[in-house]
């Protein structure tokens, strides 16, 4: 008996290996095979089973003027295969904001009036790290009030204002630095529009971490990160840029990107009841608006006078989605950038009236020297 229970207690023993053994390879190959099967959310793009109608744009429903390009190389482009690519979009007029100043603002001047007249619009770009210098605010209206003369429409204002620039002794320059204060007012006395990009997305600032919408982008582009250790904060820097509305009130300023509150469009709109001189334009932030269409829609609706048409980096078929955001009343469509939105789309479907403002009406309005011919039907 007792031999029959110690070989019954060895079988028990060798069972419980077996079965520890097994435990463990499986185990083992589970993980294996999920490492193997893991997928980088960069890589995660699922095909939707939803069926909804699917409207294919490729042409603007009016003829438009997209306030907010940046071409780098106008002095040299040929200029003859951008122009066609515009006819192709329905874009009848095109504000290149990378003017610069000197020989190279001279020189895209020049190609545009030889090669595309009334296609093209060009805005010059200031220097402030020169701040420093005994004769900046001289030298800059100077600059101003001669570009006007050569023909450009406003001075663009980079992000770098507010977050990077500096002077010479390595502080940072303030938007709201009153040395600015002429470069300002020079605008106003030229009546042309300062087109200004101040900040950054708010998420730049939050942590890097599984809560932060913009966490993707921050892991491709991650000198997009703005650490609040060694930066102004994003309501500071917003908090500048809206203090040279307040004190300039005969100088009309384009707030560009939405004034990065498109995720908020009520301070959006309180903003411009605020400042009567400010109107936004859309460029780059398309996907702020097509995830709320209905506060979205309302929105235009209600500040249908001060929102331009702009899309900010050039590619044609990126086009296609501003259309059909503002056009249509598909569902549930992609953005054309997953680190911008890996969120869906939806359409606005803006009535014609709007869509006029929104695409021409309202740019004629800033900078009444853009040729009429294209939109003569529709004014």
């Amino acid at each position: 008996m007792r031999r029959f229970f110690s070989q019954l207690f060895f079988l028990f023993k060798i069972i419980l290996a077996l079965l520890f053994i097994g435990g463990i390879s499986y185990y083992i190959i589970d993980k294996i095979q999920e490492k193997n099967n893991l997928m980088d959310i960069e890589e995660y793009s699922p095909k939707s089973t939803l069926i909804v109608p699917e409207t294919s744009i490729k042409r603007a429903k009016f003829p438009f003027i997209d306030v907010h390009n940046h071409q780098f190389d106008m002095p040299l482009k040929d200029l003859s295969k951008l122009t066609a690519e515009m006819d192709s979009l329905n874009m009848a007029f095109m504000i290149n904001l990378s003017g610069f100043r000197g020989l190279y603002l001279q020189q895209s001047l020049k190609n545009v009036k030889e090669n595309a007249p009334t296609r093209f619009g060009l805005f010059v770009n200031i220097d402030f790290e020169t701040i420093d210098e005994a004769d900046f605010a001289t030298e800059q209206v100077a600059l101003i009030d001669q570009a006007v003369q050569d023909g450009v429409m406003g001075l663009k204002v980079y992000k770098s204002l507010g977050l990077t620039d500096r002077d010479e002794n390595g502080t940072r320059i303030a938007v709201n630095d009153p040395r600015l204060d002429p470069i300002w007012k020079a605008c106003g006395d030229n009546n042309i529009p300062v087109l200004i990009h101040s900040g950054e997305p708010a998420s730049f600032w939050h942590p890097k971490d599984k809560f932060n919408e913009r966490w993707l982008e921050l892991r491709q582009k991650p000198n997009r990160y703005r650490d609040p250790e060694t930066n102004p904060s994003f309501e500071e820097v917003l908090a500048e840029q809206h203090d040279i509305f307040r004190k300039h009130p005969n100088t009309t300023f384009i707030n560009a990107h939405l004034g990065w509150m498109g995720n908020d469009l009520d301070r959006l709109g309180a903003h411009l009841d605020t400042y009567p001189n400010v109107v936004t334009e859309i460029g780059a932030v398309l996907a702020e608006l097509g995830r709320q269409p209905k506060r979205a829609r309302q929105f235009f609706i209600d500040y249908q006078d001060r929102i331009l048409f702009g899309k900010d980096s050039y590619r044609v078929s990126e086009y296609y989605t501003y259309f059909r955001v503002l056009e249509t009343d598909d569902e549930y469509f992609d953005y054309y950038r997953k680190r911008h939105a890996h969120w869906k789309m939806y359409g606005l479907a803006l009535p014609d009236s709007i869509l006029k403002k929104l695409y021409y009406k309202n740019a004629l309005r800033l900078f009444p020297k853009i040729d009429r011919t294209p939109f003569k039907t529709e004014l």
